[in-house]
């Protein structure tokens, strides 16, 4: 973690070092909005996970942040972007059951390929979270109309976890309870109650390729194997 650290502090001072250089002519940004809506979309995985941690089908993330954008006044290509916002996590699994209200000291991950099992199970965590961006626009009177690049973190704090498993079958795929029964366990004890990720994304006009990295772990330390959250997706946004 400190290396990452000391890597994004580099690349963050030199990016800014550079931004802060009177290089670049004076823009007209009075139709630019100092303010706006960042919603994000696409896929979530644990990384390092051993194989037992069966997951499986489209997990998912989504993001909604309102944010604050402020250029730099001696180089307008370059802002400082900050906001505050709510993420979701979910992870979906294959024949698993991820028992959440377990009073276990570490939490169980159980294979139920040979008993009852729910045909679509996972487990979702909500975030409160604050996101900063060091953001690159190419023409930054036209947001619209620019190439853009950001690099950031963002902090977020537990607000939930649980899971929720459709539709309860047996060993042989038969459904017990019909395809609408649900099934729902609260519980966040096992989870990392605060979440620190890196961010970067690049793109043209609204829409930019963005990645995450959960650089530190999405289970509390002692209670399951050492796992972070790797997110890829896509980024709406008019900065």
């Amino acid at each position: 973690m400190k290396k990452t650290l000391l890597v994004l502090s580099g690349i963050s001072f030199g990016f800014l070092a550079f931004a802060q250089t009177p290089t670049t002519p004076k823009f007209d940004l009075a139709n630019r909005t100092g303010d706006h809506l960042m919603i994000q979309y696409g896929s979530d995985s644990w990384t390092g996970r051993p194989d037992s941690i069966r997951t499986g089908g489209f997990s998912r993330h989504f993001n909604v942040y309102f944010m604050l954008d402020k250029p730099f006044k001696n180089n307008q290509k370059f802002s400082l972007a900050y906001g505050v916002g709510i993420g979701s996590s979910n992870i979906f699994f294959t024949n698993t059951k991820v028992d959440l209200k377990a009073n276990a000291a570490r939490l169980p991950f159980t294979n139920t390929d040979s008993t009852n099992h729910f045909k679509k199970y996972k487990v979702t965590s909500l975030f409160a979270e604050i996101p900063v961006e060091l953001r690159y626009f190419s023409d930054p009177a036209n947001p619209s109309k620019s190439w853009k690049a950001a690099l950031g973190m963002k902090v977020g704090s537990l607000l939930k976890a649980y899971s929720k498993g459709k539709n309860l079958v047996n060993k042989s795929g038969t459904s017990l309870y019909g395809t609408t029964y649900i099934e729902k366990e609260s519980n966040k004890k096992f989870f990392n109650g605060t979440m620190l990720a890196l961010t970067g994304r690049v793109g043209y006009g609204l829409i930019s390729l963005d990645a995450g990295y959960q650089f530190n772990g999405v289970l509390k330390d002692g209670v399951g194997p050492a796992m972070n959250k790797f997110s890829l997706g896509v980024t709406i946004s008019g900065l």
